[in-house]
Order: structure tokens, then C-alpha cells, then sequence
């Protein structure tokens, strides 16, 4: 039998949090349970954001925030799949 750590003092399944979301962004992690394991942790997006600082303070370079160069290679790779797209790929899609 595996031992699993839960990294939160709170813990709720993915059945409930399908019912209401929003209620568990807390300010401390919350466990979210798949079939009594952990599938991953819920915080709020003041939380998230702090450890991101936290993170990014310790590091030369980011990690989780595309330089320039990275975001015009992104944006030039996105715009030939668009143009390259087919009316029936895009579906619905309107400007």
C-alpha cells in the first residue's frame, strides 16, 4: 500500500468541487481528492501570484514568463497556423 502526503489542511473531492468551484480558492491550499488521492491543490489567485514572485525573486531568469524574443516566436508560429487553417479546422469562429 503507497503512502501519499496531502500538502493541505483542507481536502475536497473533484465531485464537489464540480459543484461549486469558486468556493474553494481559499488564501491556503486546498487538496483536491481523485478516487482518495491527491490529483492536485487549489489556491487563490492572490496566493498563486505570490509564489510566483517568491519564485521568480530567486531566479535570474523567469521560468513562467516568456521573454520577448519567446512571445515573438509564439505569436509568428500562432499566425501561420491561422493562415494555414481551413474553414472547417476554425468552425465557428468569428472576429
Amino acid at each position: 500500500m503507497a503512502i501519499q502526503s496531502i500538502l493541505a489542511e483542507k481536502t475536497v473531492s473533484v465531485t464537489e468541487l464540480r459543484k461549486k468551484p469558486c468556493d474553494y480558492f481559499m488564501d491556503e491550499p486546498v487538496a483536491v481528492l481523485s478516487n482518495n488521492k491527491t490529483a492536485g491543490y487549489m489556491i487563490s489567485a492572490q496566493v498563486y501570484e505570490q509564489m510566483i514572485a517568491l519564485i521568480e525573486s530567486q531566479s535570474k531568469i523567469s521560468r513562467f514568463r516568456p521573454t520577448q524574443e519567446r512571445l515573438s516566436q509564439i505569436a509568428k508560429e500562432n499566425a501561420q497556423v491561422l493562415l494555414a487553417a481551413s474553414d472547417e479546422t476554425l468552425g465557428d469562429f468569428t472576429e
